[in-house]
């Protein structure tokens, strides 16, 4: 079982879900990152029960220097066997604050955290080395409800799919989650319907287990997963005809 853990965006949804899995699990050392502080916190005393040692840092992931410094100094504090690149926002209103903002945190902040991982894992020669990415079954077909959440999260599936076999000749794993409908504060916000909704420790467990076998793309539940990935492969007169039926986010 890997010892050391590393996961943004932790102090609510499937980060905060994730940690506590982990500190159930009993490794050896959790580091969790986040920036509402108190939130943070609280997640952090709830970890800290299980007996492991919980490093906790309030940090926004698009510092890209900031970002790149605590991981470095979270490598020497343990090796790293799994980084989670889990940070990610809703867009809400499609108002271009709301847009930029999203590809600011989804994108650039996914990849201030991918990159400095992958280097540090290239400098290692065990195989206790994986880095997971937070996409969403919205990143399978642009979604008119939430054009720049799709987009972005679409944009960060395919970089993870491609790292995947980029990255295996330095014995780095790299695993892509695309989850549906999972209690966050972002589908607390949500108006429009949700099927399938699944609680966040379930989804947790979900992960994993999963990126414990090395599953390239760990897209659940199946139901919507074949779904989305049906919209994406028809033509565009039939997509647009079933989306202008859905119902829409009021």
């Amino acid at each position: 079982m890997a010892k050391n853990i590393l996961i943004t965006g932790a102090s609510s949804g499937i980060g905060e879900a994730l940690a506590l899995h982990y500190a159930k699990s009993g490794v050896d050392n959790l580091f969790i990152c986040g920036r509402n502080e108190a939130r943070l916190n609280e997640v952090k005393e709830k970890c800290l029960k299980h007996g492991i040692n919980v490093h906790s840092k309030i940090i926004d992931v698009c510092d890209r220097n900031k970002v790149k410094d605590w991981l470095e100094e979270c490598e020497k504090i343990a090796p790293l066997n799994i980084i989670y690149a889990n940070a990610g926002v809703s867009t809400g209103e499609e108002i271009p604050e709301n847009i930029f903002n999203t590809f600011n945190i989804n994108v650039m902040g996914t990849l201030n955290v991918v990159v400095p991982a992958t280097e540090i894992f290239k400098n290692r020669k065990d195989k206790e080395k994986t880095i997971v990415i937070t996409a969403s079954i919205a990143g399978y077909h642009g979604l008119p409800s939430c054009p720049s959440y799709s987009a972005s999260k679409a944009c960060i599936k395919a970089y993870g799919e491609a790292l995947r076999g980029s990255l295996r000749k330095y014995g780095i794993k790299v695993c892509v989650i695309c989850p549906g409908f999972v209690r966050s504060r972002i589908t607390d916000k949500n108006t429009c319907p949700m099927p399938f909704f699944m609680e966040a420790d379930k989804a947790a467990n979900i992960i994993a287990t999963r990126v414990n076998k090395n599953i390239g793309l760990i897209a659940f539940p199946w139901p919507m997963r074949f779904v989305t990935w049906l919209m994406s492969i028809l033509p565009n007169r039939f997509s647009d005809f079933i989306y202008e039926r859905l119902p829409h986010k009021v």
